[in-house]
């Protein structure tokens, strides 16, 4: 695929692209720009166009615009500490859980 060409994407990647250039554009953007700025935002929700293969069948990205308000206020509340607390459970949790399989 030719950089910059479209023809890869799915009718709904296009459509939200059309929305986001538009969002864009009413605050003030030029049309280029808010275009490009559109597609790089479509990449990074959905990581690009159609891609052929096994194991591509995930609909989209769970990505930060996609969390439900609650939980974005739940992992903003949490402190420093609290976040380090937790990843250390859970790499103890890994590291017994592979003791165990083996």
């Amino acid at each position: 695929m030719a950089q910059g060409d479209k023809k890869r994407y799915t009718e709904k990647q296009k459509r939200k692209a059309e929305h986001i250039e538009d969002s864009y554009e009413s605050k003030g953007l030029s049309q280029e720009e808010a275009e490009r700025r559109a597609w790089a935002t479509v990449n990074k929700q959905e990581g690009g166009g159609k891609k052929s293969g096994s194991g591509r069948g995930r609909s989209e990205a769970r990505n930060a615009s996609a969390r439900s308000d609650s939980a974005k206020r739940a992992a903003a509340s949490r402190t420093p500490a609290q976040r380090s607390a937790s990843a250390k459970k859970a790499a103890a949790t890994r590291a017994r859980n592979r003791a165990n399989k083996g």
